[in-house]
Order: C-alpha cells, then sequence, then structure tokens
C-alpha cells in the first residue's frame, strides 16, 4: 500500500483545499463578529453555503455524472446511479461559529451503497486525512494507525453531546456515566468527522454518538477502517447510516465499548 493518492483521492483532497480557503478567510471574519450584538449567525450560515457549492463545482467538473447527498442541498440522482458523493461543507459549525478553530470539510464516496472512500481536511492546522477502500488510511502522506490500547483505564474517548431540542438526553448521560467510570477520560470536541479522523490515528481510542447524519460520518468510517478500526451501529449490526448511531473504536477496544453501552438501561427503564 502506497502514500500515493489515487486520481479519484485528488480529485477529492483538491476539491475540499479549494474549498477550505475562502472557509478559512471567512473564519477570521467570524472570530472579528464575536463582539457584535447581532452575532456571526448569518455570516456562518452563508460561509457554509459557499463551501459546499464551490465542493459541488470541483467533484462536478472531475465526476460530472456523480450524484450528491448535500448537507445543504440535499440529494442530487445523478446519471451515474451507482455513484454518490456524501458532502458536509463545514462539520462543526457550532465551533465556526463562536470563533473555536476546530472543524472540517468532510467528502465521503458511496459506491453501490458501500462506502468506498473519504477525506476529511481540517484547514487550521493543515490536516488532510484520506482513506480508500483496500489501499489503507492516511494523514499527509503518513500511514495511519488506530491505537494499540487494550484497557479501558488507558483509553480516551469521543463523543456528541446532545442539545436543545434534541430528546436523547437522559440517555446520554447514562452512556456517559457508564464510559466515565472505567475510562481515563471522555472528550467532546464538536466535530464527529473529526472524532473519527483523530479515532483512525490514535488520538483517541474509541467514539460513540447518536442521531447523526450521513455526511457527519461516511468519510470517517471509510477512515477508522481502513486505519484498522471497527465501526458499527450502536447495538454492533451495520444499520450507521440508517440510524444515524455509531460506535466506532480500536481493533482490541470496539467489543469491550459495545458491550458496556449495551448494558446502560433505556430511559424509560429505572436504573
Amino acid at each position: 500500500m502506497s502514500s500515493q493518492k489515487s486520481a479519484l483521492i485528488n480529485v477529492m483532497c483538491g476539491a475540499a483545499q479549494k474549498a477550505a480557503r475562502k472557509l478559512v478567510r471567512d473564519f477570521g471574519e467570524v472570530e472579528h463578529l464575536q463582539v457584535s450584538k447581532k452575532g456571526p449567525a448569518d455570516f456562518v450560515s452563508n460561509a457554509d453555503f459557499a463551501a459546499e457549492k464551490t465542493l459541488k463545482e470541483e467533484l462536478s467538473k472531475a465526476r460530472p455524472k456523480f450524484g450528491f447527498l448535500l448537507e445543504e442541498g440535499g440529494s442530487v440522482v445523478g446519471s451515474d446511479t451507482s455513484n454518490r458523493w456524501i458532502v458536509d461543507p463545514l462539520d462543526g459549525t457550532t465551533n465556526f461559529l463562536h470563533g473555536i478553530p476546530h472543524f472540517a470539510i468532510s467528502i465521503g464516496l458511496e459506491r453501490d451503497n458501500d462506502l468506498l472512500a473519504g477525506v476529511i481536511y481540517e484547514p487550521v492546522h493543515d490536516e488532510m486525512f484520506w482513506a480508500e477502500k483496500g489501499q489503507g488510511a492516511y494523514l499527509n502522506g503518513r500511514r495511519l494507525r488506530v491505537s494499540g490500547r487494550a484497557r479501558m483505564e488507558d483509553s480516551l474517548f469521543a463523543t456528541g453531546i446532545p442539545f436543545k431540542g434534541r430528546n436523547d438526553h437522559e440517555p446520554f448521560l447514562r452512556q456517559l456515566e457508564a464510559v466515565m467510570a472505567v475510562s481515563s477520560g471522555v472528550r467532546r470536541f464538536g466535530s464527529a468527522a473529526l472524532d473519527l479522523a483523530y479515532l483512525a490515528a490514535g488520538r483517541y481510542d474509541g467514539f460513540w454518538e447518536m442521531g447523526l447524519s450521513p455526511w457527519d460520518m461516511a468519510a470517517g468510517i471509510v477512515l477508522v477502517r481502513e486505519a484498522g478500526g471497527f465501526v458499527t451501529d450502536l447495538e454492533g449490526g451495520k444499520k450507521i447510516m440508517e440510524t444515524g448511531n455509531i460506535l466506532a473504536a480500536n481493533d482490541l477496544l470496539h467489543g469491550p465499548l459495545l458491550k458496556l453501552l449495551s448494558a446502560v438501561p433505556d430511559a424509560e427503564k429505572k436504573p
């Protein structure tokens, strides 16, 4: 396996880099807007749309027949119905909105309902994570491998915390309590795409979250699998994209983390 990018990965990385240039400039503007009463929300929404437009243009130029599943633009059916781009132009919008430099562009490619390739670009630190099925996972040309930690007490986990308008607060708190009790820490950084990329890079040992969208996960799933990790839904099955529930971890901890979270009572049950 070589760190030489395929034509497909080159297309994806090129699109991400082009969209990121304006996104980074806009991020600089957002930091100045924090002090205004109106706030930067509209500005960020426009930045999000502009990034998505660039990504759609660049990917369409290179592969004109492919379809799209876009966070903002919804589903676009291509004449090549086998291939579909799954795109999040700005994962970590709330971070971006608050001037926190932790956000990414995520591009996944699905072929015949199978996730084939993924690119996650974190432009602030110029970290380009990419993976293609059967070809391994890489960060800026360096081969990635999930961590080798085998004990829960040595491990660092990532998650997402539900917010206002979500009805899964109680089950999440039960899950968090279970993982807190046995691990060396839980982190919530606010970008599921980067959580998965960091897991692939061995920075985290496991990640779980409920209620995600396909564009939050598509690229990251390919990265984790190609780095030697396991990804399932919270029941240990394959319905990740359908349910929006994900559990990803290194090959040694996926089983124990799944067992731990499966034992957490449902919200309706008494503890």
